[in-house]
């Protein structure tokens, strides 16, 4: 069988929010375990001129159960990523109301018309609701992300257990079958050669016996 390299997919990746801070690189442990669960099956007995390979079920299964195990804390590590976005879109909107009582206060140290100062009023509501929308939206897009990133993680992981468990059936299948051929083969040989010995046997018993000379005798 021949060994393929497995995949590397743990280089972290810089993520950019929308609103323009990269985030801090991901570096999931469940590709390590994933290449470390293909290098076990790799590295397993392979059975000379067949395409099957045995491997140790029990170890499998672990390597299994610890990606299981693998996944929440990579799901807890998205949600800090979630968290400290958050904390910058709230610094953001700390700053953008600060921006705006600083302009409030200057419209109203310039301008003492009650149009004006309601005009201004209404372009800080706006703003409000705009920045509040854009935090919504960024933080329901980011939820959405992680739900797909967990479910799609736990799918890859289901059907390699599934397509693992197939080909240890399908190994298991082989290896009694060419039992049985080997098995087959040398209980016929044993047959021959307990005919051999019978057929010896009865020649042996169906030659006359010889008579021995007495003393004095002649032969």
């Amino acid at each position: 069988m021949a060994r393929r390299e497995p995949n590397d997919p743990r280089k972290a990746v810089p993520n950019t929010s929308n609103s323009g801070v990269p985030s801090p690189p991901v570096d999931f442990d469940i590709y390590q375990d994933l290449a470390r669960l293909q290098e076990m099956i790799f590295d397993s007995f392979h059975i000379p001129l067949t395409r099957w390979t045995i491997i140790d079920e029990g170890q499998i299964s672990e390597q299994i159960d610890l990606i299981y195990e693998t996944v929440p804390p990579a799901v807890q590590k998205a949600l800090a990523i979630l968290q400290e976005e958050q904390e910058i879109i709230t610094k953001a909107e700390e700053y953008a109301q600060q921006v705006l009582r600083s302009a409030q206060q200057r419209a109203a140290q310039i301008l003492d018309e009650s149009g004006i100062i309601q005009q201004a009023e209404r372009q800080a509501a706006q703003i409000r609701q705009r920045v509040q929308q854009e935090c919504e939206s960024l933080q329901q897009q980011t939820l959405d992300e992680i739900e797909q990133m967990r479910h799609s993680t736990l799918q890859e992981v289901q059907q390699l257990r599934q397509k693992t468990q197939a080909e240890c059936h399908e190994i298991q299948k082989g290896a009694d079958d060419y039992a049985e051929a080997v098995l087959e083969h040398l209980d016929r040989e044993l047959g021959e050669m307990l005919q051999v010995i019978r057929n010896g046997r009865q020649q042996v018993r169906s030659k006359p016996t010889s008579s021995k000379n007495l003393p004095g005798e002649r032969p």
